[in-house]
């Protein structure tokens, strides 16, 4: 008897030793996982690598405690994700890969960490430095230890609610940076001889931040304004651990050009190779507007800059360029001859006439709302769903009336000719959905496009969703004499979309050409 409970206690000890273990274990690989990313640490180990990547953060060292928590989003895993650490020398100048993907190949250090600081020094330098692209002829930016004035940028606070703004002028929302809104340390030594230096000289920003047509480039302006600070003057009320997206949008209320901000955010992210989705700050006063709720999904955070109370430092700032300089804005003045195919087909056999960057953004943006990305149909839907994109009043911003202006003067009649055309269709069940964007939720407009096998609108910027669209997708645009314009067209042919248009005499459509246009794209999902 006694033998038998010495062996039923032996084994449970050994059982619970090794449960014990197990913890340990899962907590120190849970610990590195965290701390590995982490830009302050290894950084003496990556400081003698050979192999060192040179997207990464500069080795800096700071002696202020690390949290063993990360805040940050990780980033989902993507069917059409391709590395953004490629050889710069395999990417030309007008490839597909330099409009869309990682063509910011020219590395630019403006203030370089210093290496030959002592390794167990307690205080840091910062640095900053740019990639800057060829064929888009503009930067990203990034720089460590960099130190915002709020009280030096001029603008409103924003995140205001709009009814409580109305009338507010759009130059009261722009940031206006006077000198020292921004600064980085430098340490002592060169702080003597450097201090209140600028970062940058005018020809410099001529040369890799181009104004070209951009009126007002506050991204330029932003780095214009940064001083050089020495360590002991680099006092902060808040420190951010976090990498960093510093972000300034102009037609924030449009979705066309809040997407070409999404999009710039998002490779400014991979570019400078983050190992989770940043936190965002808005360098803009703007108010609050229904666009905020996929800033807030695709990224970890959101702030305003207006909100910090004094100085604020950044261990890892990024700067992302205009919305105006991504490829979805000059294409509608450039010719920017590429198409969309499979990520697969593209690390099989690279095509510098094709990408896969749209598609991997669109499942950026329906994996931020949680929704699956494994639905990429080869085959057709049960039943299919029609989306028809409509155009309704709204109030935008604060400078706006409440009235959206029709690009489809009989609208209405048109999607009720429909509507009677699906429920006495005798091929097969159809699905028409009613879409009525201005007043449903971000999230619910993005499963209404994914779930569409046509998605059929006015020119208008609702149909900038098709970036999220599914593949085999059809867009059918109705396109008025006044809005020939190649946005939606463009975003079809670089997503690898069937896209097909109505050409309208003026703005008045024949609801019979526009169900027969249907009823024909409907024929291979066998209706």
């Amino acid at each position: 008897m006694n033998n038998t409970t010495k062996t039923t206690s032996s084994s449970s000890s050994s059982r619970n030793l090794k449960i014990i273990l197990s913890l340990f274990a899962l907590n120190s690989i849970s610990l590195y996982l965290y701390l590995s990313p982490h830009p302050d640490y290894f950084r003496h180990h990556l400081h003698n690598s050979p192999s060192r990547n040179l997207r990464s953060p500069p080795d800096y060292q700071h002696h202020f405690p690390l949290s063993l928590t990360s805040h940050s989003k990780p980033w989902p895993i993507l069917p059409s994700y391709l590395p953004w650490s490629l050889n710069p020398n395999n990417i030309s100048n007008g490839s597909c890969e330099g409009y869309f993907g990682n063509g910011f190949t020219r590395r630019i250090d403006l203030l370089k960490y210093n290496i030959h600081r002592k390794p167990n020094a307690p205080v840091a330098a910062g640095w900053f430095r740019c990639f800057y692209c060829e064929t888009l002829r503009t930067s990203i930016c990034e720089g460590g230890r960099i130190r915002m004035h709020p009280e030096k940028i001029k603008m409103s606070i924003g995140g205001e609610r709009l009814e409580d703004v109305i009338g507010r002028r759009e130059s009261d929302e722009l940031p206006v940076f006077h000198a020292g809104a921004f600064d980085v340390e430098i340490d002592e030594k060169r702080g003597k001889r450097l201090r209140d230096r600028k970062l940058v000289n005018n020809d410099l920003l001529h040369l890799y931040m181009p104004v070209e047509e951009i009126t007002k480039h506050t991204m330029r302006d932003l780095i214009r304004s940064i001083r050089l600070v020495p360590t002991s003057e680099f006092e902060c009320s808040e420190w951010v651990e976090e990498p960093t997206l510093l972000v300034t949008r102009f037609e924030y209320a449009n979705l066309f050009h809040t997407v070409t901000d999404w999009y710039s955010a998002y490779v400014a992210s991979r570019v400078t190779g983050l190992p989770n989705r940043p936190h965002l700050v808005f360098v803009d006063g703007h108010c609050v507007a229904p666009l905020d709720e996929t800033w807030k999904a695709m990224f970890s955070s959101l702030r305003y800059a207006k909100k910090f109370n004094g100085p604020v430092c950044f261990r890892h700032a990024i700067l992302s360029p205009l919305g105006y300089e991504t490829p979805l804005f000059k294409g509608l003045d450039e010719d920017i001859n590429c198409h969309g195919a499979s990520a697969q087909d593209l690390w099989q056999k690279p095509d510098d006439t094709k990408t896969a960057r749209l598609s991997e953004f669109g499942e950026m943006i329906r994996a931020a709302f949680d929704f699956p990305l494994n639905r990429h149909r080869v085959t057709k839907p049960v039943i299919p769903n029609i989306l028809f994109i409509r155009r309704e009043d709204y109030l935008a911003h604060p400078r706006h009336g409440g009235k959206v202006e029709s690009r489809l003067s009989n609208e209405q009649e048109v999607f009720d000719s429909l509507k009677s055309w699906v429920s006495d269709h005798p091929g097969c069940k159809v699905n028409l959905i009613n879409g009525l964007f201005a007043h449903m939720p971000m999230k619910e407009q993005v499963r209404a496009i994914q779930d569409a096998s046509v998605i059929i609108g006015a020119h208008g910027a609702g149909l900038t969703h098709i970036v999220s669209a599914a593949p085999k997708t059809v867009i059918l645009e109705i396109v008025s004499a006044e809005y020939r314009r190649p946005h939606f067209k463009l975003i079809a042919q670089w997503k690898g979309l069937e896209y097909q248009a109505i050409y309208l005499v003026g703005s008045y459509a024949n609801p019979a050409v526009v169900t027969h246009r249907l009823s024909r794209i409907l024929r291979r999902f066998e209706c």
